[in-house]
């Protein structure tokens, strides 16, 4: 009988959602597990995202479809981590969202996304304003040149996602070290990574995947991997705690005001914070000042009317993941054969699809190169500034 030899003992840097998740599902495959995070478990890149599971933005169709496979992943992924079996425990929450465009123009190009995404089967579909206005009675329209629902959308707290992993793994007897750098690695003659130094001391290890967020760049590079990542920072606020506010649609995008102002998009967090940010979800931004916070605040009134007396408070700028070519990185590194690298910028939607493809990978040996393959670490090896600078992808050349 011929059986996978899987790693005794493997090393995960990096708390967030990713690696908190693929910490989990090794320990489910029996693994002993030890995952390091630099600061508090979820308080990186996890703590700033907006949350919002969805496959609509993504691009091209295989993307589109690695997204939409995990968005359809997080239910059963939810009761695995959740507390026995809860979805609330996660504060994970269907429902879809809603967007809509006053302008004509810009109602031509959100008409020929929703057909787009249409003709890849996905379920988001045109509606109308009095449609809009059942769907969400709480919001405050306006004037509606177009407007879209993809229903099966939603919402998850990754704090409580990235909680709920780390109770699972001191379930399985796996240590968990918080405030803890990794300094380095000793490496084998054929590049194997043998043990890693971190400010708790040194540990030997099987494997090692980095999950890091945007330090993975740095980490990488300790073992020769080359991982470069656009620079991209992002601004969300939060209110103080509300009464629900969004009864059937947790997720809004509304469009700019007539000032020329970017569009808005909010949802309401679990503990009835409300999550306020402007433009599309790689949108650049840095001011994270109280004035800035006020008129985010301001602007989500004018659409969302119940707003009127909550308090906005400025959460200070977040720098997401972003791989250079805004694509996933995955897999192991030729220059280190048991070291993993997980980093994607869409790490909410494609934690429960990355997390378990990882783990096979790892396990079982067996490359998931029909899915994965266009994402591998060496498609940026020996990579020049220069070539670099020409891979730079759309979303991720808006950080440069």
């Amino acid at each position: 009988m011929v059986t996978p030899r899987k790693p005794a003992n493997v090393a995960v840097i990096g708390a967030g959602i990713m690696g908190a998740a693929i910490a989990f599902r090794l320990a489910r495959r029996g693994v002993s597990v030890a995952l390091f995070d630099a600061s508090q478990p979820g308080h990186g890149a996890s703590s700033h995202s907006f949350a919002w599971i969805n496959a609509g933005a993504k691009e091209p169709i295989g993307y589109h479809n690695l997204n939409r496979r995990s968005l359809e992943m997080w239910p059963r992924f939810a009761a695995e981590i959740g507390d026995h079996g809860d979805p609330d425990s996660i504060g994970l929450r269907w429902g879809g969202k809603v967007s809509w465009e006053s302008s004509p123009v810009a109602a031509e190009g959100l008409a020929a996304r929703v057909r787009q995404l249409q003709s890849w089967g996905y379920p988001t579909r045109l509606i109308d304003a009095d449609e809009l206005k059942r769907l969400e009675p709480s919001l405050d329209i306006g004037p509606v040149a177009a407007a879209e629902y993809s229903p099966n959308e939603g919402q998850v707290e990754p704090q409580m996602v990235v909680d709920a992993c780390l109770r699972r793994l001191l379930e399985s007897g796996c240590e968990i070290h918080a405030n803890t750098e990794v300094h380095g690695f000793e490496r084998s003659d054929d590049g194997r990574i043998r043990s890693l130094a971190a400010a708790s001391g040194s540990r030997d290890v099987d494997a090692v995947i980095i999950a890091a967020g945007v330090s993975t760049t740095r980490l990488a590079a300790l073992a020769n991997v080359n991982v470069p990542q656009a620079q991209s920072p992002g601004v969300v606020i939060r209110t103080n705690p509300l009464p629900p506010l969004l009864h059937n649609v947790p997720v809004v995008y509304a469009p700019p005001l007539d000032d020329g102002r970017r569009e808005i998009h909010l949802r309401q967090c679990a503990d009835g914070r409300m999550m306020i940010g402007e433009g599309d979800q790689e949108s650049l931004a840095e001011d994270d000042t109280q004035a800035h916070a006020d008129d985010l605040l301001a602007r989500a009134c004018r659409y969302l009317p119940g707003l009127a007396d909550a308090q906005a408070v400025p959460v200070p700028v977040g720098w997401r993941p972003m791989p250079l070519d805004g694509y996933p990185v995955m897999g192991f590194a030729s220059e280190a054969p048991n070291l993993y690298v997980a980093l994607t910028h869409s790490g909410v939607t494609l934690a429960p699809a990355l997390s378990q493809l990882a783990a096979q990978e790892i396990c079982d040996g067996v490359p998931a190169d029909a899915v994965l393959g266009p994402y591998r670490p060496q498609r940026f090896a020996g990579l020049t500034p220069e070539d670099a600078a020409a891979a730079v992808h759309p979303r991720a050349a808006r950080a440069r």
